[in-house]
């Protein structure tokens, strides 16, 4: 192929429908299946492009690769921090139960272990056995 310049070349890309796109980015992961062995590939500070041809998009990655093995200190951060949110939505959920049926804490999280974390349903149950 004769030698073009990037003016024509992106001309006549445009032109066959092939549409390109820098994306910016901090960090690339790639999650590997188990059958590859687990584990995953991360990119930092890479360049992406997204390349659009009628449709089908696929993406151009380069920058320094680095592969963590499963369950990485990413990983075990993230799962240990998402726990911790989590717990602290639960004690909130607790705290609505509790003062919006006038029950202890115990009676509470009870409640709300029987509706399966849902708040409305765990308050209605206990105004319900409060009638009883």
């Amino acid at each position: 192929m004769p030698k073009m310049d990037p003016k024509q070349m992106a001309k006549l890309m445009q032109q066959m429908g092939v549409r390109t796109e820098e994306i910016d980015a901090e960090r690339v992961v790639i999650e590997k299946t188990a059958a590859s062995g687990g584990g995953r590939l991360v990119i930092e500070n890479p360049s992406v492009t997204l390349i659009d041809a009628k449709g089908q998009k696929s993406f151009q990655i380069a920058g320094a690769v680095r592969e963590e093995e499963s369950g990485g200190t990413a990983e075990s951060a993230a799962a240990g921090e998402a726990k911790e949110n989590e717990e602290k939505e639960d004690e909130k959920d607790v705290d609505v139960v509790a003062r919006q049926a006038g029950v202890s804490r115990e009676e509470a999280q009870e409640a709300l272990v029987e509706s399966a974390g849902d708040i409305a349903e765990a308050i209605m149950a206990l105004e319900e056995k409060k009638k009883l």
